[in-house]
Formats: C-alpha cells, sequence, structure tokens
C-alpha cells in the first residue's frame, strides 16, 4: 500500500466506529420513525393507513394540535428575540476590561441555565401561585388589590413561561456572545474611536457584525430548543388553562405516553413535522447570516 492508501485507511478505521454508532443510534431510529408516521394503530396493533399520508392530514384537522402550534410559534417569536438582545447586551457589559468582580457577575448571569429544568420550573410556579411569592410583593407595594391567579388565566400563564424561558437561557447564549467578543481585537475599536464613532455606533456597525456567526448560531439553537419546547409547559402549566399554553412536544408527548393513548404513528408524524419546521428555520437563517459573495 502507498503511503496515501495507508493514510486513507487509517482513517477509515477511525471513523467506521463512530459512524456505525451515529448510524445505529440516531439514523436507524430516525427511519424507523419514519416508517411508523405511515401507520395509524396503538401500541404495537398498527398497520399502513389508508392513505399513507392520513396521519399527516389528521394533524391540520386536531384542533388541539393546531393550538399547540400557535402557543408554540407565540413563545418562539417574543422569547427569542428579547433572550438573544439581552444576552448580547450582557456579553457587552461584561467584556469591559475596567469592570471589577467580572467573574461574580458572569458566574451569576450564567447559574440559572445551570439549575434543573424540572426545579425551576417548580420554583416558578410556586413563586406565581396564587399565593406564591410575586402576589404577594405586588399587594405590599400596593400595585393589586387582589392575588391575580397568573397560571390559571391564559395570557398570564404565556407570560410567566415566556419570562421563566428568558432567566433560564439568557446567560447561556450571553456565553457564545462573551466568547465572540474577546475574540475582537481591541485595536478595532480603537480604530472605530478615532474615527469618531459613538459607543452605540461602535456596537452597531462593528460589534454586531463582527459577532453575526455567533449570532446565526444563536438563534439557530434558540429557535430549535423553543420549538422542542416541552418541561415549561408540562412542569409550569401542564398545558393549561383549556390547553392555553401547551406546546407541540408536550401534545406529543400526552398522545404517545401521557394520557395512555399510544397513539406512535400520529405522534411519529407530529414529531417530523416538527424536525421540519426546525430544519426550514435553520436553513433561513443560515442563508440571511451567510455574507459570502
Amino acid at each position: 500500500m502507498t503511503l496515501a492508501n495507508k493514510q486513507l485507511a487509517a482513517g477509515w478505521a477511525f471513523l467506521t466506529p463512530a459512524t456505525v454508532l451515529i448510524f445505529i443510534m440516531s439514523f436507524y431510529p430516525i427511519i424507523q420513525a419514519f416508517i411508523t408516521s405511515l401507520k395509524k394503530g396503538k401500541g404495537v396493533n398498527t398497520v399502513f393507513a389508508d392513505p399513507l399520508t392520513y396521519n399527516y392530514t389528521r394533524m391540520f384537522q386536531d384542533g388541539i394540535f393546531i393550538q399547540s402550534m400557535k402557543n408554540t410559534f407565540f413563545y418562539l417569536i417574543i422569547e427569542v428575540p428579547i433572550m438573544l438582545v439581552l444576552a448580547i447586551l450582557l456579553a457587552q457589559l461584561l467584556n469591559n476590561k475596567d469592570l471589577k468582580f467580572k467573574g461574580l457577575f458572569r458566574t451569576c448571569i450564567f447559574l440559572p441555565c445551570a439549575t434543573s429544568l424540572v426545579s425551576y420550573s417548580i420554583i416558578f410556579k410556586s413563586m406565581f401561585a396564587t399565593q406564591g411569592l410575586v402576589n404577594s410583593v405586588l399587594m405590599k407595594l400596593g400595585l393589586i388589590n387582589e392575588n391575580i391567579n397568573f397560571l390559571g388565566t391564559p395570557g398570564t400563564a404565556k407570560a410567566v413561561i415566556i419570562i421563566a424561558l428568558i432567566w433560564r437561557w439568557t446567560g447561556y447564549n450571553m456565553v457564545f456572545y462573551l466568547a465572540g467578543l474577546q475574540n475582537i481585537e481591541y485595536s478595532v475599536y480603537e480604530a472605530a474611536k478615532i474615527d469618531g464613532a459613538t459607543g452605540w455606533k461602535t456596537f452597531w456597525y462593528v460589534t454586531v457584525p463582527l459577532l453575526k456567526p455567533t449570532i446565526v448560531m444563536t438563534a439557530i439553537m434558540s429557535i430549535n430548543g423553543t420549538l422542542q419546547l416541552f418541561d415549561e409547559s408540562m412542569n409550569l402549566t401542564s398545558g393549561g388553562p383549556a390547553n392555553s399554553t401547551i406546546t407541540m412536544s408536550h401534545y406529543i408527548y400526552n398522545q404517545a405516553f401521557g394520557q395512555g393513548v399510544g397513539a406512535l404513528g400520529y405522534t411519529s408524524a407530529m414529531a417530523f413535522l416538527v424536525f421540519i419546521m426546525v430544519a426550514i428555520l435553520a436553513f433561513i437563517n443560515l442563508k440571511v447570516g451567510d455574507t459570502r459573495d
């Protein structure tokens, strides 16, 4: 064997075990899930649907699934932009070389995303309960005359979920922006200052363009995570009141396991729709963020 062939064989020898494991643990289940999405029935008693698109057309006739889709996109549209903007601003503040106790501030902001999803959901649920901390504080400040049922009203229940998401994930995204900012040479800012750029112009015309790859990456991750949102809907509001806060992943879980329905064909079809949504939105983000000629 030539040296090039030996190197090629060595490369395939290293790649093959990982490739086989990825196929067995990821791609094969995806293929099986797609086949399952073409079937109808419950549990193991399933047969291929006639027509094969039965589960996919059924989704758009399911009022609860449509409601869950609307809820999920509502969270996406409101929460993701607010969270990413806050993360960039916090990263900019904490990147100041003259700021004292930077390590402490960074740890405090990042700490929420190290908290268990279930734990923080339960904490928020107790805080926003009718007799919870938030109502007590508002009553003492004289801002309300009677306790508000935050989790029992559709509008306020959605607001609580959005607040919880922003609280938990802002610090996570801030770390990426902070890493991006630390890779920008300080001489770039000095040059902008010499040219007479103000703080806002420096941020908008220097920092943001240089952070564009990081912004695209965090946007894709945030969109992906929000479209698969489950814990907050499950643990904070249980999807209520009257399914007004339920998410797509929560409804998929209910149909597969949560209510003993076991409609695995239908839930697989819904899961594939979520996958397609994630792929489309990720593609749009990549196209928008691609600055190559």
